[in-house]
Order: structure tokens, then C-alpha cells, then sequence
């Protein structure tokens, strides 16, 4: 295993532990960020602990949780990190045990390795782009399947619909389907629900950033299914000026 993803899946684990210690205490110290969004003690713990064990690779950090990083500066990093060391903190406030760690490694605007930790369970999700997708379960390493194309089509598809962001452009695509399925999960699990093949398509037509998705993308990726830029066939990509994802579309 390449040496940066060994770091990656330890400074997720070290997160979740950081995590599930503030969880289990129920002294979560929520305060409100600029944008209304909720933060806690374990989004800063976790950002930490990451922080100071991705330290050693000596590539820049951009994290949801660390200092605001002009674009003037960071669009000269060829290879960074990005990290979201609590994906999912309204989910961890309703204690649902629906949120996540998600680190990326980002190279020439494109996620290359993704590492998605969920800390009640214990499973880590990891991909290096080429190598294929796989998820650590109880110390065992199992390889993820590769999808094939799908019909949008047929009937019964399972659409992934967010549980706290749920669009009228979403509903509407769901509209257009024959007798959907509908799953609900928090944070990047919806994306974890397609790489294991419990579901088939995620339209996100609602705000998302970058490190929300960028660890999940290449897990995504490695099993054969792609994250488009909606109404396009573009990849979705990542240190852009404004961090800000466009709507787009997982199958």
C-alpha cells in the first residue's frame, strides 16, 4: 500500500477516535461557523489529530476546519491535501451515527486517493486512483466490486436522496423514474451506498463543497462509477477559486 494512503487511513482512524470520544460524552460544545453551519469539539479534535499526523508528508492541508486559504496561494499546489475531519455534523448532533472522516489527496485539480473513515462502525473506506476501491472491516481488507452501466430506465431504481437536503430539482428527477426506491444517509455514506451496490444512482442538485466529496469520489471512481458536473459529462473538479461543488450527478 502506498505509503501516503497508509498515513491517510491512520490520520482517519486517529480522527474517529477523537470523534467518537466527544460523541460518546455528550459534551459536544455546538457553536454556530459564519454560514449557520454547526461546530463542535469533535470537528476540531478531528481536525487536529489529522493536521498533525499529514503534517509529516509535507504537502499543504486545505481543511474545512483550518484556516481560510486564498485562492492566490493555493492555486499554485499542484498536490494537497483535503480534508473534512467531520462530514456530517448535523448527523452527529442528532446522534444517528451517520457522519464521517473524508481525507483526499488532490493532484492537478483531480482526487487521486480518497480515505472515508465512519467512526461508529469502525470501517474505512480507501481508493488510489488505478489500484481499485476497497473497505477495511474489522481488519479485513475486501475489494470493492466493479459496477457496469446502468439504465436509468428500468424500474425500481434506488436513488440516493439526502436525508437534511432534499431539492425540488431532486424531487424532480426522482419523478422522472419508474417506481423508485428511495435510501436516506447522511454525509458521504450516500456515496458509500452506490460503491458498495446498494444503490444506483445520487443526484445532489442541492450545496455542496469540495471536501465533501472528494475523498468519496475516488471511491466512487474506482468501482466504475462516475461523478458528473449536472447537465454535463465533466468530471467534478476540485481547487477551484470559489470551493463551492456545481450540482452534480453519481451513476
Amino acid at each position: 500500500m502506498d505509503q501516503l494512503l497508509q498515513l491517510a487511513i491512520q490520520a482517519s482512524e486517529a480522527a474517529c477516535k477523537e470523534i467518537l470520544e466527544v460523541y460518546n460524552s455528550g459534551d459536544f460544545q455546538a457553536e454556530s461557523k459564519g454560514d449557520n453551519s454547526p461546530l463542535t469539539l469533535a470537528d476540531k479534535k478531528a481536525h487536529h489529530v489529522i493536521a498533525s499526523i499529514l503534517q509529516a508528508t509535507n504537502l499543504p492541508i486545505l481543511s474545512e476546519e483550518g484556516k481560510h486559504i486564498p485562492y492566490e496561494e493555493r492555486k499554485h499546489w499542484e498536490k494537497f491535501w483535503m480534508v473534512d475531519p467531520l462530514d456530517g455534523t448535523k448527523e452527529f448532533l442528532k446522534r444517528n451515527g451517520e457522519f464521517t472522516v473524508n481525507i483526499a489527496l488532490i493532484e492537478n485539480q483531480k482526487p487521486v486517493m480518497g480515505v472515508v473513515a465512519i467512526p461508529v462502525n469502525g470501517d474505512v473506506f480507501f481508493a488510489q486512483q488505478g489500484s481499485g476501491s476497497f473497505v477495511k472491516r474489522n481488519d479485513t481488507i475486501t475489494s470493492l466490486p466493479k459496477r457496469t452501466h446502468f439504465d436509468l430506465t428500468k424500474s425500481g431504481v434506488r436513488v440516493v436522496a439526502s436525508r437534511s437536503h432534499m431539492s425540488d430539482e431532486t424531487q424532480d428527477f426522482i419523478q422522472t423514474l419508474s417506481e423508485p426506491t428511495l435510501v436516506s444517509q447522511g454525509s458521504s455514506l450516500k456515496f458509500m451506498l452506490l460503491a458498495e451496490g446498494k444503490a444506483d444512482v445520487y443526484p445532489r442538485f442541492a450545496p455542496t463543497m469540495e471536501w465533501d466529496t472528494a475523498a468519496a469520489h475516488v471511491v466512487v471512481s474506482e468501482t466504475g462509477i462516475s461523478v458528473l458536473q449536472k447537465d454535463t459529462d465533466q468530471p467534478l473538479l476540485y481547487n477551484k477559486p470559489d470551493l463551492l461543488n456545481p450540482y452534480f450527478i453519481c451513476i
